[in-house]
């Protein structure tokens, strides 16, 4: 199985990247982890589905047949729909009732699907519409920020842009950045230290419950038979 992918970033404070995929051939893929919901476009067999993906607390394994090509728009945290609360997102999806190659539903409205280039123009009208809603506190705290307010507010805050805790939301970030690293030949007791786990066993657990994969896969870059789905580096990483 072929899978060909691209990302990029974006200058909207409600996105944090906007990617696109093509898989050809049959086989599985895995999912990692990640902390943040999605607006997701994908084809398959000629048929075009939309859906809106919640975050998911641990990786897991896809089924994939045949050629299908798909989008998706990664919101920042603090980035929410009012209409869908994110608690009933995590882990789970929403369907769109219906979508073709140029319209799908959301709230009970059509909204025309944008492409990689033009993402933000769909996110801006999803704002002025009142369908996109943004907490400007959550993303700058989980960043590292400090807050002015107290933390049991900032907890609070928290859980409901993102229906996640800020500790989980840093266990699962932590260990994406540690996958990247090991992929990119970084010896695992330097990123040990590096990110913080308290031994070589902790960040085997890590990398097993949200990556899926050892330490020494990630190294080999052991991925024929089963890719991972995107992981990507983020420049200014200061979290950990």
């Amino acid at each position: 199985m072929a899978i060909e992918s691209d990302h990029r970033e974006s200058d909207s404070p409600y996105v944090a990247r906007v990617w696109r995929g093509q898989v050809s051939g049959a086989g599985s893929l895995t999912s990692v982890a990640t902390s943040n919901w999605e607006l997701v476009f994908w084809e398959d067999a000629g048929t075009v589905q939309a859906a809106v993906r919640g975050p998911e607390t641990t990786a897991s394994t896809a089924r994939l047949i045949g050629e299908s090509e798909s989008f998706g728009i990664t919101f920042a945290h603090g980035t929410s729909m009012p209409h869908l609360p994110i608690a009933r997102l995590v882990d789970s999806e929403v369907a769109s009732p219906y979508a073709d190659g140029r319209l799908f539903v959301l709230r009970g409205e059509e909204w025309e699907i944008p492409g990689f280039e033009n993402a933000e123009d769909l996110v801006r009208k999803l704002v002025r519409a009142g369908v996109l809603t943004r907490d400007p506190l959550v993303d700058d705290v989980v960043w590292g920020g400090i807050a002015k307010v107290g933390s049991r507010s900032v907890q609070r805050r928290i859980a409901n842009a993102t229906g996640l805790t800020q500790g989980a939301i840093r266990q699962i970030d932590r260990a994406r950045h540690a996958a990247v690293l090991l992929a990119e030949g970084v010896p695992s007791l330097e990123v040990v230290h590096k990110l913080g786990y308290y031994d070589q066993p902790h960040l085997a657990r890590s990398l097993q419950r949200f990556i899926g994969r050892t330490a020494t896969q990630l190294q080999r870059r052991d991925d024929a038979d089963q890719p991972l789905s995107l992981l990507y580096k983020i420049e200014g990483d200061e979290r950990f």
